[in-house]
């Protein structure tokens, strides 16, 4: 695969008259898919639950690449059979009748990916983000997901394994993973990786403990944290993303947040420069807004209440140009990106 720095941003990322808005207003067309480059949708919990709404990931799809797919992961024995696999769910007692994450995710996007190769439109890609949430961390269960990206290789973004700690340059496929901040992940996913050898799956750098001797006083330390104490020194070659809770802006998070104000969008854009300055991706988890109607599963602990105030914050994060947006609410998001530029990170910063 040849190095892949910079390349026109799909049709699905922004609408022409969305781009125009953007001329308009003296800003440069996002390019490539480095951090401050794209923003996606990121498909929260894109899986079935209990037997639920095994049409997520059809409708993550449906809203166009590129897109992110999080995929949240057990460690399971297999009744009956030899040996463990990796299945995604969202709850431990929920894993007897869960899929495994490889027939559930690899075997869907398969054809996606076979096309892309095929077709070698690098400048679109990646395609497909996959952020994996490992809910257990056993180091088999590390082992078993590093060999699984083997079977995939062709498919991923990757960069060289080197002795030096400093980043090295991403060779774009169609398919880039990323993972958390868990020491155990970055045992096997980094540091056991040999050197000459070309790594797989990308890290993030662990969040900071937020002051305060009761949840109240967290949440209200959490937005007076500045954005270098959200966001310290730490990214190298594995380490390539940060990935926070909305609470990191509004004090109290999604269900104590009242109206949208002038220093909610100066957190989020501060922390997002901090991320954008440290060639970091920023991801935020998770913003709908929903009634009991239009629920179809999602997770009561990151609704804001109803869609028009979801949409605030969607439209505040597309235009400060976070680069992963968490929701539930895949083609309400879409359809809110279509509308608002975001802005793009000068050249060389």
């Amino acid at each position: 695969m040849v190095r892949h720095h910079l390349g026109q941003v799909t049709a699905g990322l922004l609408t022409a008259a969305a781009l125009a808005v953007a001329a308009a207003a003296g800003a440069q067309a996002p390019t490539g898919f480095g951090p401050g480059a794209r923003v996606l949708l990121d498909g929260h919990n894109a899986y079935p639950e209990r037997g639920r709404w095994a049409d997520r990931i059809e409708r993550v799809l449906a809203t166009g690449t590129p897109v992110a797919i999080e995929q949240d992961l057990y460690w399971v024995r297999q009744p009956g059979r030899d040996g463990s696999t990796s299945v995604v769910a969202h709850d431990s007692d929920a894993v007897a009748a869960a899929p495994s994450f490889e027939a559930y995710f690899f075997k869907r996007i398969a054809p996606i990916m076979d096309k892309a190769l095929a077709e070698e439109r690098r400048d679109t890609w990646p395609l497909i983000v996959l952020n994996l949430d490992f809910k257990s961390n056993e180091p088999a269960h590390h082992e078993y997901v590093w060999q699984l990206l083997g079977k995939y290789e062709r498919w991923l973004t990757g960069a060289p394994r080197t002795l030096r700690p400093e980043a090295e340059p991403l060779t774009a496929g169609p398919l880039l993973v990323l993972t958390g901040a868990d020491v155990g992940q970055r045992a096997r996913f980094y540091d056991a990786v040999p050197a000459g050898s070309r790594l797989r799956v990308f890290g993030a750098l662990p969040s900071p403990s937020v002051p305060g001797d009761t949840p109240e006083d967290r949440a209200l330390n959490a937005v007076r944290m500045s954005a270098a104490e959200w966001i310290p020194p730490g990214g190298d070659n594995y380490t390539r993303w940060v990935n926070f809770p909305w609470g990191a802006i509004e004090a109290g998070g999604q269900h104590e947040a009242g109206r949208w104000t002038a220093g909610d969008a100066n957190r989020l854009k501060a922390l997002v420069e901090r991320a954008h300055a440290m060639r970091l991706w920023i991801r935020f988890y998770t913003i709908d807004g929903f009634t009991a109607a239009s629920d179809r599963g999602f997770n009561a602990s990151y609704n804001f209440g109803s869609i028009d105030a979801a949409r605030v914050r969607w439209r505040a994060a597309i235009a400060q140009g976070v680069d992963f947006i968490a929701t539930d609410q895949y083609a309400d998001f879409a359809r809110a990106r279509q509308t608002v530029a975001h802005r793009a990170r000068p050249p060389g910063k």
